[in-house]
């Protein structure tokens, strides 16, 4: 198993986030299907550890969505489909935070999504699963429960673009390299996590066993941007 790879965390050097991954996501924001595998990035400082608290800025509404993250073993270009499998050391549960209101407004506009993601704490993250440690990643349940209500619950067996695609596309643009975290997409249900909430995730194999979970609270962020429309 790659050492850099089990501590992708603190030495991976990017996240690489795909969007629209899952139909009823894309129905309930009103979203149109990409021909193609559609991706952004998103900063490493963004990782929030489980146990930690996720800072929400001042007039930003901060909506949750749960993935499940693959971390990137050995690195490439142009990896084929056929070949994906084998540069994937692992997985990890995560939760791709989105300033749901900022993206409306630079979405309208034409501009970039780099803020929108990439505040610090956004991209909550669970421990590195070894691969040999699930048998089918597209026969997974992800679930994100908010104050004990579950909000999402999705199985990975709904993504549109199955990940040896994933890896294809994202490598014929640029290198993936060993540490790198490519999210895969949410299952609807996103919504908005407020200030005092308490959330908890889960990611689970199809006999139901745990495979890991994530957990974190939500502050407000005492300085840095405020977000006014």
């Amino acid at each position: 198993m790659s050492v850099l790879a089990a501590q992708f965390v603190r030495q991976g050097k990017k996240i690489v986030a795909i969007g629209r991954n899952y139909s009823e996501h894309i129905k309930e924001l009103n979203n149109a299907r990409t021909k193609e595998p559609f991706f952004f990035l998103k900063p490493t400082t963004s990782y929030l550890p489980t146990g930690g608290k996720l800072e929400i800025p001042g007039g930003v509404v901060a909506h949750h969505e749960v993935e499940l993250g693959l971390v990137i073993g050995k690195g490439g270009r142009n990896i084929s489909q056929d070949d994906a499998e084998s540069h994937i050391a692992g997985y990890a549960l995560a939760v791709d935070m989105t300033a749901r209101n900022m993206q409306d407004e630079v979405k309208k506009k034409g501009l970039p999504w780099s803020a929108v993601k990439g505040f610090d704490t956004f991209t909550p993250i669970g421990s590195f699963i070894p691969k040999s440690s699930i048998s089918d990643a597209h026969d997974l349940k992800l679930s994100l429960v908010i104050n004990g209500a579950t909000k999402q619950d999705g199985t990975t067996g709904d993504m549109i673009f199955r990940i040896p695609r994933l890896i294809e596309h994202v490598s014929s643009i640029m290198t993936l390299e060993e540490g790198d975290l490519i999210l895969t997409g949410t299952p609807s249900g996103v919504g908005p996590v407020n200030p005092g909430d308490s959330v908890e995730c889960t990611l689970a194999d199809s006999t139901g066993k745990v495979l890991d979970e994530l957990k974190f609270t939500a502050v407000s962020r005492d300085a840095g941007y405020q977000f006014k429309p």
